[in-house]
């Protein structure tokens, strides 16, 4: 293994100079960083250094110990690993930690799983969201590890049908346009569309030819 590593010897014929070949000799220890700050389930933080190229899930638990968010497939492609991207016009969206660097959400206001319920003074979870007690009162998962990103996805679409809703004919059509990317290994599906569709339906103003 030692040999794959250039040293200034084996690099001298091929044209590298001397700080060339030092930085060679110790590539995990030689890296750039570039300042980053932003708001994280309402609080500041930064400006931090961080290493260009870091990912951002990996900022949210080495550099602010929140770990709820989950690296599950690391290629974008399970979306466990999804936080909630706030916009100044009050829309929001998901994007995937594991895929998008850190430095992308530089100056823009982030929710993570851990911004959802209610807390205490002491930082104690007091209250779940209305989606959390819903996951748990239809048992919608097991293992839980793709929970946090299912959360963050139910939320963005209660607050989309805050500001449109619609006709009960489309409540199963927009769930499943709403979650269809989310990947639960312990096939748990039904409990997680269960548990929206019951909030959704119960929910006064979400859906337009329902009175509670």
């Amino acid at each position: 293994m030692k040999a794959l590593i250039p040293t200034a010897e084996s690099t001298a014929g091929a044209g590298m100079n001397d700080a060339t070949a030092r930085i060679a000799e110790q590539p995990l220890v030689w890296h750039r960083t570039r300042p980053i700050s932003c708001r994280v389930n309402g609080q500041q933080v930064g400006s931090i250094q961080v290493p260009i190229g870091l990912m951002m899930i990996d900022f949210l638990h080495e550099y602010l110990n929140l770990t709820g968010s989950r690296l599950g497939c690391g290629q974008g492609i399970c979306h466990a690993c999804v936080v909630i991207l706030d916009h100044p016009d009050g829309s929001c969206e998901e994007v995937r930690t594991c895929i998008t660097g850190a430095h992308f959400f530089d100056g823009k206001q982030v929710r993570t799983i851990e911004g959802h319920a209610t807390r205490n003074a002491q930082g104690e979870v007091v209250e779940p969201s209305a989606i959390q007690q819903k996951f748990l009162e239809h048992f919608s998962f097991q293992c839980g590890y793709c929970t946090p990103g299912f959360v963050n996805a139910a939320t963005i679409l209660l607050e989309k049908l805050k500001q449109q809703p619609i006709a009960r004919d489309q409540v199963e059509s927009t769930i499943g346009a709403g979650l269809g990317q989310h990947i639960c290994r312990c096939t748990g599906y039904v409990g997680y569309y269960a548990a929206v569709k019951d909030l959704v339906l119960n929910t006064p103003g979400l859906v337009k030819d329902v009175k509670v």
